[in-house]
């Protein structure tokens, strides 16, 4: 048990509470008050001059499936053999020793979702997880957070190249629709043949977890968004790249929306109208925004550097904190354990020497269950 006293807490939810104490008791935390009680029973920690905010998020990640400065060795994110296949887990190709996730712990960010890659038109599977651990079944805080699932140029590339279907953006489409309906069918039969990818992909079409699908360019976007209407699925939209064109058509649909990797290069043709006003216009829409690094295509570590050039481009502060916290938490179905500093919720939160969205402040101390990351 201990108490951090008389510090600023930001609680991810656009609330600023000055001079208050953060009770922690058993990874969990216990309260959040200004009246200091118990403090003769709680190992007191002085968090005078600091602000404290809940730990970052990344809702879109390839950390430890994708290994930093391995190659082919450590690719283990993309099964390409087959342009369709939900049989396969993130899980099951997570290194947890990977230098990614030291790296993401040490820049703050406590919880990330690990996903296959967007080489396939349904990629598999994907886990949320926090980034401290060497078992990864012990990191895991849903480890069936949803299904990947990729539009537009990527899988056109890795499977039409190969002269096989997709090879088009309405191959893409048909291929995913087929598949949808070959789960939809299989939910439906009484006792169906065990198929291990349409058992997974069941989980979709009976609402237990979203389709989460790449999609950068607007006709791609509107085109999961039919397949939403179609089949009644739950569905997020990651990347959402020119979201900004159709803001107010996304804002009909009830979807939550990944945004990033804007600090990468327009290595191709669907980034072109890549930009930090995307955000915004999403978010004024009413829509719920997460920012991504989608590591490693940008480096963990620039997380909240990309909330800082949001933020440069119209995001108040505290809107890029939700970005990277509560909005985040919700998009992941985890807002019940992290995303905010609550009574009840896991002990995951940063003391900031200085505001956080100052390039020159220093992040002292990170906190993930209750317990000091120090390396």
């Amino acid at each position: 048990m201990f108490v951090i006293t008389g510090a600023t807490i930001w609680n991810g939810k656009e609330e600023i509470f000055e001079h208050t104490n953060l009770f922690i008791r058993n990874g969990k935390i216990e309260k959040i008050s200004e009246v200091l009680d118990a403090s003769d029973t709680y190992r007191t920690i002085d968090g005078k001059g600091y602000i404290i905010t809940p730990g970052l998020i990344d809702v879109h990640t390839h950390l430890g499936v994708s290994e930093e400065g391995v190659g082919q060795e450590g690719a283990d994110f993309n099964e390409t053999s087959d342009p369709v296949t939900p049989e396969v887990r993130a899980i099951d190709g997570i290194n947890p020793r990977e230098e990614g996730l030291k790296t993401a712990r040490k820049s703050g960010i406590t919880t990330v979702q690990v996903m296959p890659g967007s080489a396939n038109v349904i990629g598999g599977e994907m886990s949320v997880l926090k980034t401290t651990g060497h078992i990864v079944d012990e990191m895991i805080i849903r480890q069936t957070s949803g299904m990947k699932a990729a539009t537009g140029e990527n899988p056109k590339r890795f499977h039409g190249s190969k002269g096989k279907m997709p090879a088009t953006r309405m191959g893409v489409a048909a291929v995913l629709r087929k598949k949808l309906l070959e789960a939809k069918a299989y939910t439906e039969e009484e006792n169906p043949k065990c198929d291990l990818g349409l058992e997974q992909l069941a989980k979709v079409i009976n609402k237990e977890i979203p389709l989460r699908v790449h999609a950068h360019r607007a006709d791609d976007i509107i085109t999961v968004l039919r397949l939403k209407r179609e089949f009644d699925i739950d569905v997020t939209i990651e990347h959402c790249t020119e979201g900004h064109f159709i803001a107010d058509y996304i804002a009909k649909h009830d979807v939550m929306v990944s945004v990033g990797p804007t600090m990468s290069s327009r290595s191709k043709v669907e980034l072109k109208d890549k930009s930090w006003s995307t955000i915004k216009a999403l978010m004024d829409a009413g829509i719920s925004c997460s920012i991504t690094t989608d590591h490693p295509v940008v480096g963990i570590e620039y997380l909240l550097t990309s909330a800082i050039h949001a933020v440069k481009n119209g995001l108040t502060e505290q809107q890029a904190l939700k970005a990277m916290t509560s909005n985040a938490a919700r998009h992941l179905g985890v807002a019940d354990r992290v995303g905010s500093l609550e009574a009840g919720k896991d002990a995951d939160f940063l003391l900031w020497e200085g505001n956080p969205f100052d390039p020159q402040s220093n992040l002292c101390h990170v906190y993930i269950n209750g317990e000091e990351i120090t390396d």
